[in-house]
């Protein structure tokens, strides 16, 4: 198999039969096949999934979570599916035009890269998103071993090397960016269309934008660590320099500054203590739930449509 293609399902019921019929119609090197991985989603994308299965035109996998886990998830469940030479991820919601698809496997088949990613020359995210996603990749210019500049997007193609490596990782915070840097540096993008959203609106809220951001930051660095070493031994410095301040206007007879530079100073060190503590305990509690054995995604059900080989009805697998 040349090309696969995973696309994680939330709330996709009114837009992924259009996008897996555009990917039906692309002719790219080697053939494609289609994942779907309907993460929890509470409408009947799991229906819809299961129909696309059943008059599929190309070989189709549908895999059904049996709760949401979350997006980056249910695709690491997609790759471990995925039989591709080159495996492309991209949303349900036709935001990145099909088309692009066999132009982003191309670069990535003929230039040699282990990953490729897109960006856009305009995001038709809302303005929060937007600012959020700047937000996010600066942090990864900080945080990841990555080229500088290099935008992270979820529309990427990987190698079959890349996507082998990064499904070998079982714990329950998974960043699928994260994960390709400790892979291969081998990285390129390229720029393609995004289109305004065809239906509804984006799954991300900001509390799942912060969730995604601490798996970022806890599961793929410890530079939070280093910082916060480093704001304890700054109030460290600041505190010493108050209280050399403090003895020399005792020496020269004036009254120490009294109340309200001593609560200031207080609440000004229990409030970076407590931060400290905040990223102690967050690396520590992931910690604990991943020796827990917290799951990263409990597979319900894998349908898989082959309708090129001999057996054309779906063959159906409890997992």
């Amino acid at each position: 198999m040349g090309l696969s293609i995973v696309v994680p399902v939330y709330r996709g019921a009114a837009t992924v039969g259009a996008l897996v019929q555009a990917l039906s119609a692309l002719r790219p090197v080697g053939g494609l096949e289609i994942v779907l991985v309907n993460d929890g989603s509470p409408d009947n994308s799991a229906e819809v999934c299961r129909a696309l299965a059943r008059n599929a035109t190309v070989p189709l996998t549908y895999i059904e979570h049996a709760r949401n886990f979350g997006e980056h998830n249910a695709v690491m469940s997609g790759l471990r599916q995925a039989r591709g030479a080159y495996v492309i991820t991209m949303d349900d919601d036709l935001q990145n035009p099909p088309e692009e698809v066999v132009r982003l496997y191309d670069h990535a088949r003929l230039g040699g890269w282990d990953v490729v990613y897109t960006r856009y020359a305009k995001k038709e995210h809302e303005g929060w998103r937007n600012l959020g996603s700047r937000f996010a990749n600066g942090v990864a210019d900080l945080l990841l071993d990555k080229p500088k500049g290099l935008y992270l997007s979820s529309f990427r193609c990987m190698s079959a090397l890349a996507v082998r490596e990064v499904a070998k990782y079982s714990g329950p915070y998974p960043y699928v960016d994260g994960l390709l840097m400790q892979v291969t540096q081998r990285l390129d993008s390229i720029e393609v269309k995004h289109l305004p959203r065809a239906e509804g609106r984006s799954n991300y809220t900001l509390k799942r934008l912060v969730l995604l951001w601490l798996n970022l930051a806890t599961n793929f660095s410890v530079l939070p660590l280093r910082m916060a070493i480093l704001a304890g031994a700054a109030m460290g410095v600041l505190g010493l320099i108050a209280a050399a301040v403090v003895v020399f206007e005792g020496l020269s007879g004036e009254t120490p500054s009294g109340w309200a530079s001593m609560m200031t100073v207080t609440l000004l060190v229990a409030g970076v203590q407590f931060l400290i503590l905040g990223v102690l305990g967050e690396y520590v509690g992931r910690a604990f739930l991943s020796a827990n054995g917290k799951p990263q995604g409990v597979v319900r059900e894998v349908v898989t449509a082959r309708p090129d080989a001999a057996e054309a009805a779906p063959m159906r697998a409890a997992s």
